[in-house]
């Protein structure tokens, strides 16, 4: 694995949105220090649309998987929007889902490798995968499936 996250992305560039804009009164990203905040962001596509349901219920893991993935490509555009580059992040710190998932649904961790996963692409295993966390919600904004949100360490 090349150890540049922007050469790393290339093959994944035409999956890519533009940055999504904000969807209220808040920061899509804050710089404090050297970690980078990312804020929640949802799974949507390059054309603007996003998928609706619930995990266990209208999603089964592997769709919700993709989802989860969808929100990676997501941050990564608000990433080098605000960055210039994905290079200058040294590692990925903390990944936080939220799931819209069935009350009954109990593999939450599976579901977040969709965005971990392509973390890890980026980035490696060293570096690409920090500390997680994946839980269930009653319900996310617009009825998506996965919300996600992380922390980045800038380069010194």
């Amino acid at each position: 694995m090349e150890n540049s996250p922007e050469k790393n992305l290339q093959p994944y560039l035409d999956l890519i949105p533009a940055a999504p804009t904000r969807g209220g009164v808040y920061s899509p990203c804050l710089i404090v220090e050297n970690l980078v905040y990312v804020s929640g962001h949802l799974p949507f596509y390059k054309d603007g649309t996003y998928p609706i349901g619930r995990v266990g219920g209208e999603f089964d893991i592997e769709t919700s998987k993709i989802a989860a993935r969808q929100v990676g490509y997501n941050i990564i555009a608000t990433l080098r929007e605000n960055l210039g580059s994905l290079d200058k992040i040294e590692r990925v710190v903390k990944v936080f889902g939220m799931l819209n998932a069935v009350p009954e649904f109990q593999n939450h961790a599976d579901v977040m490798n969709g965005c971990t996963e392509l973390f890890g692409e980026l980035w490696g295993e060293e570096k690409g995968l920090g500390t997680r966390s994946a839980v269930g919600m009653g319900s996310l904004p617009k009825g998506v499936p996965v919300e996600i949100e992380a922390i980045f360490l800038l380069k010194k």
